[in-house]
């Protein structure tokens, strides 16, 4: 009769974990959380809350969560729930989440390109909208871009300066983060270490150069559409690259905890492919805004 329950195949059913729901609702409130801070910066209210209260106790039960959730899930491949077909599936989902971040970038190009290939409204519009957007946009670039100089909008950024030294940052952490994997994948714990410290080093650093340039921009995010457009594709990139610094920084954790083998070490693989996948961003954005955007007065010297 025991012999009946016995598990006879390679897939892992996960137990009764309460993190799905509870996960959800933090998801929720840090939402209406964040709507709730908004409208309070506008001096309103939303269901009678205000302020960044609910938003930051929603936010920190959904980091809990994260922490308790994954940790459950090195459980599970610390006790070899982790079969070889699992693994599979689990580099599936992460090859599917890529692939949704990639969409989630082509937005911002899209956005970007849109504006910069049509600066003017030159086209005849087919209706009073299409020619009332078009005026405004012609207005806001002069004709063409890089757009002319006005109160929101001075010059770009000069793309041989700090946007090339970003590039070999994160060019180089590149090469550590693929250094450690083949030291893990050659039972080599210390340079498996060092790789990770270098990269997560590397990737701090690139994240205090963006700072320190976006402090002298000589253009705003509000009030100008190649601020608008600037921002919101190197920022969101931005944010990808502290959340994969923090993704290493758990796994150079684990490495000294003796976590990861050879042949088992998903946590990490799925971190490293994250990481050049930021990698690929970042050349994309700095070929396409940093230099090919960057006009004359960059390359002057600014």
């Amino acid at each position: 009769m025991a012999d009946s329950h016995a598990k006879n195949h390679d897939y892992h059913l996960v137990d009764p974990s309460p993190w799905p729901i509870v996960a959800s609702v933090a998801a929720l409130g840090t939402a209406i959380g964040a709507i709730v801070w908004m409208r309070s910066n506008l001096g309103g209210e939303l269901f009678g809350l205000t302020g960044p209260y609910l938003f930051l106790i929603s936010f920190a039960a959904l980091c809990y969560v994260a922490y308790c959730w994954w940790a459950d899930v090195v459980r599970e491949g610390d006790r070899g729930d982790h079969t070889p077909v699992v693994q599979l599936h689990l580099r599936y989902g992460m090859i599917m989440f890529i692939a949704s971040e990639v969409m989630f970038f082509v937005a911002w190009f899209w956005a970007y390109f849109d504006v910069a290939l049509f600066p003017s409204g030159t086209f005849q519009p087919e209706n009073i909208t299409q020619s009332i957007g078009l005026v405004q946009r012609d207005e806001l670039t002069g004709g063409h871009w890089p757009p002319e100089a006005s109160a929101n909008f001075q010059h770009t950024f000069n793309p041989w300066g700090l946007p090339l030294v970003n590039t070999l940052i994160l060019l180089l952490s590149g090469v550590t983060v693929t250094w450690a994997h083949h030291a893990l994948l050659e039972g080599k714990r210390d340079q498996l270490i060092y790789g990770l410290v270098c990269t997560v080093v590397l990737g701090a650093l690139f994240t205090v150069c963006q700072v320190y340039e976006y402090g002298h921009a000589a253009f705003n995010f509000a009030g100008h559409i190649y601020g608008a457009t600037f921002f919101m594709a190197t920022g969101f990139h931005g944010a990808h690259v502290v959340i994969g610094t923090i993704f290493l920084f758990v796994c150079l954790i684990r490495a000294m905890k003796g976590q990861f083998t050879a042949k088992q070490h998903f946590g990490f693989e799925a971190a490293a492919w994250y990481w050049h996948f930021v990698d690929v961003v970042w050349l994309f954005l700095f070929a396409s805004i940093y230099v090919w955007g960057a006009g004359a007065g960059a390359a002057a010297g600014h």
